[in-house]
Order: C-alpha cells, then sequence, then structure tokens
C-alpha cells in the first residue's frame, strides 16, 4: 500500500457502523490498517460489522449511543477514549431520515432529526478536536449528502440537517486548519441503503433516478471506502474544508 494512504497505528471511531455505508466506510478504513471502534445506537448493534472486518483480518471494536441524547454522546465519546486512546479519525456517518409533507411535518420528528443529523455531529467535533488539537493533529469527516446542495422531496428536516453539515464542515475547517486537522465531507449520491428504502420501491422515482446517474446505476456501501480513506489519510493533509461528492456522476449531469 502506498504510505500516503496508509491508516496504520490509527484509530477511527465511526457512528452509524452498523449496516449501510457506515458498514462499508468501516470496513474500508480496518483495511487500510486502522483500529475501527465501530458504534451504534444499541449495544452489539455493530457485531456483525466487527465480524466483517476480523474476518478480513483487521482490528475493530464497538460501542453504543443514542446520537439524539447529548450525554450519551459524551459518554460514548469518553468510553473509546479510555479504552482505545486518542482518537486520530472521526467519520461522523451516524443519521436520520423522517418523510412527510412540510405542511404536516411533525415538530418532534423536526428535533429528533436535527439532534441527530446536525447536534450530534457538531458535539462529536468537538469533543474530539479538544484531544486533536493538543496532539496536533487529527482527521475528520463528516457525511453529507447531495441534499446538502437541493431541497429534496418531504424530508425537510433532513435537508436542512445536511446542508448544516456542510456548512459546519467549512467552519470547523476555517477554526482548525491551524492545528493540523483536517475537516472535510462526502456527499454520497443515491447508495442501496435502508435510508433509501422507500425510493428504491417507487418505480417512477427510482427509474427516474437511475436516469439521471451517468455511471447508470445506484451507488453500494463499499463504493465510499475509497473517499473515506483517502480523507482520513495524509494523502489529504492539504484538503480541508471540501465536500466530496461521491454521487456516480449524479452532480455533473
Amino acid at each position: 500500500m502506498n504510505p500516503l494512504f496508509s491508516l496504520e497505528n490509527k484509530t477511527a471511531l465511526i457512528t452509524g457502523a452498523s449496516r449501510g455505508l457506515g458498514q462499508g466506510m468501516a470496513i474500508a478504513l480496518a483495511g487500510a490498517g486502522a483500529h475501527v471502534i465501530c458504534s451504534s445506537s444499541r449495544p452489539g448493534g455493530t457485531d456483525e460489522t466487527i465480524a466483517q472486518i476480523k474476518e478480513k483480518g483487521g482490528s475493530a471494536s464497538g460501542v453504543a449511543a443514542d446520537l439524539s441524547d447529548r450525554a450519551a454522546v459524551e459518554s460514548m465519546y469518553k468510553k473509546a477514549v479510555e479504552d482505545h486512546g486518542p482518537i486520530h479519525i472521526l467519520v461522523n456517518n451516524g443519521g436520520t431520515i423522517a418523510r412527510y409533507p412540510a405542511v404536516e411535518f411533525p415538530m418532534d420528528e423536526w428535533d429528533r432529526v436535527i439532534e441527530v443529523n446536525l447536534t450530534a455531529t457538531f458535539h462529536l467535533c468537538q469533543l474530539v478536536a479538544a484531544d486533536m488539537i493538543k496532539s496536533g493533529a487529527g482527521k475528520i469527516v463528516n457525511i453529507a449528502s447531495l441534499l446538502s446542495y437541493s431541497g429534496g422531496i418531504t424530508v425537510p428536516a433532513y435537508t436542512a440537517s445536511k446542508h448544516a453539515v456542510a456548512g459546519i464542515t467549512k467552519a470547523l475547517a476555517n477554526e482548525w486548519a491551524s492545528n493540523n486537522i483536517q475537516v472535510n465531507a462526502i456527499a454520497p449520491g443515491y447508495f442501496r441503503t435502508d435510508n433509501t428504502q422507500q425510493l428504491q420501491e417507487n418505480p417512477e422515482r427510482s427509474k427516474a433516478i437511475s436516469a439521471r446517474i451517468p455511471a447508470g446505476r445506484w451507488g453500494l456501501p463499499e463504493d465510499l471506502g475509497g473517499a473515506v480513506v483517502f480523507l482520513s489519510s495524509d494523502a489529504s493533509n492539504y484538503v480541508n474544508g471540501t465536500v466530496l461528492t461521491v454521487d456516480g456522476g449524479w452532480m455533473a449531469r
């Protein structure tokens, strides 16, 4: 492996690692040599991810926290550090979505989506950066979305949260670049995951989405592996505050 892309002797913490995109990225980080701390909302939720990593010869462990609970988020981070030492790489992937017409959107659902997708992301950035500043280096990768650029349909809270994730990625990059901390984001396109199940099952929407993707297919979780390893490695030491779109060409169409 090119040493620029090696994550040997690094510890990565990734949220939302039980399945889908988070699982794919966790496996990629471990494949590049990192010890990966896999987080999900319930104890044991990342057992399958950890098993897959270990089957491939990688190193991984699990933690749990409800991302809508700020105290639980802080406790999870502290446990990760106590058990495994400093976190060199943070990947904020955990998220949720709710679909309702805007005029009917329940405010408790609004609060839940914003808390999980945005506030927990900022909170973990804040926690890990305090330690990264002391050590003089660090990598933070936030997971944005194509809905960081457009409005979507019946997902106003998700859209607002993902626009904001792109914004705080840039704001934190500005503040922490002088501490040798690179803060970037990945904006996945349309991937075959639980979050997009309703779209996949809607024949008209699924057909329209597929027709716009120049690559001719929806993404798979492993398609994010190269991007997350790049943004977590020394290869991206002069990349800061960017939102890297991984979408099969959707945004270029």
